[in-house]
């Protein structure tokens, strides 16, 4: 699978004014995210684009001030302190540059931000994504994704310098250079997918995952212990073990709807791992 997908650039014209589809450089609602379980060589990349083609200057001004409110909020808050207090220790931040390798850029790809203009929560998460950005120079290109998303938060995006994916990945984005999955509140199996087309050391160890707790995922497995649990998120539970997890604070109101649960995610495998005999506690993966 390639390793990113098309970009919707909203510089140049097609269907509706100015919007079209790029070809890249190669080398919350109920959303369709579904686990893809047929074989790469029959899945078929249908392009994407947004269902609301309504828009118009004002509308935009509208959200992008949303927007701009939003990133100040956060920039001038306790919780985005605390925040780059933790990615700033000299423990985690040597994870970020282990990961990072020789490369210079760790591309972010968000995936399930949900309507920046009929919610705060995915406003205060693209607000988190920007900020990062802007204070570390080894964060690139946000490249963003959504199936719900608007033509008007499309071109807003671009406005804040992130590209809008064409096609639905559903999550199954191969790590072939270091890359930050911003993720949080997705699906289990958005997390499942993404770890099962990198199910290999090299490709686990170039990525950065933020998002959902994969411990508070194992341990509600082990309460409920359902069967039909464990096999939609058989590689979150397997990939546990090899996991160093990052808890993130949300000590305000104001900011728990966008980011309670959430953890920073490094896979540290060593090149001997074999991830094909992982069954402790009859996590399979076959």
């Amino acid at each position: 699978m390639a390793a990113s997908a098309k970009i919707l650039d909203a510089e140049k014209p097609v269907p509706t004014e100015d919007w079209t589809i790029v070809m890249p450089r190669r080398g919350k609602k109920s959303r369709n995210f579904n686990k893809i379980l047929i074989p790469d060589q029959q899945r078929e990349e249908k392009p994407w684009t947004p269902i609301d083609f309504e828009t118009d200057p004002l509308r935009e001004s509208k959200l992008m001030q949303k927007m701009q409110i939003c990133i100040q909020k956060l920039e001038n808050s306790e919780f985005f302190h605390s925040f780059l207090h933790q990615m700033q220790n000299p423990d985690m931040l040597a994870m970020f540059l282990n990961v990072l390798g020789p490369e210079t850029k760790m591309v972010m790809v968000m995936y399930g931000i949900g309507s920046i203009e009929s919610f705060e929560p995915p406003r205060l998460q693209l607000s988190l994504a920007v900020l990062m950005k802007r204070n570390f120079d080894w964060v690139g290109e946000i490249e963003v994704f959504d199936p719900i998303i608007s033509l008007t938060e499309c071109k807003v995006l671009t406005s804040l310098g992130c590209r809008v994916l064409s096609i639905n990945e559903q999550g199954r984005r191969e790590a072939l250079k270091p890359t930050l999955f911003f993720m949080p509140h997705c699906e289990a199996d958005l997390y499942d997918n993404l770890l099962q087309v990198n199910w290999g050391v090299d490709k686990l160890n170039r990525i950065v995952l933020f998002g959902n707790s994969f411990e508070a995922y194992e341990h509600h497995v082990s309460v409920f212990n359902n069967s039909d649990l464990v096999d939609s998120r058989k590689h979150i539970l397997a990939v546990r073990r090899f996991t160093k997890e990052f808890i993130v604070s949300t000590f305000s109101d104001d900011f728990f709807r966008a980011f309670h649960g959430s953890s920073w995610h490094f896979f540290g495998l060593n090149p001997e791992t074999d991830l094909q005999t992982l069954d402790d506690k009859n996590y399979i993966i076959a």
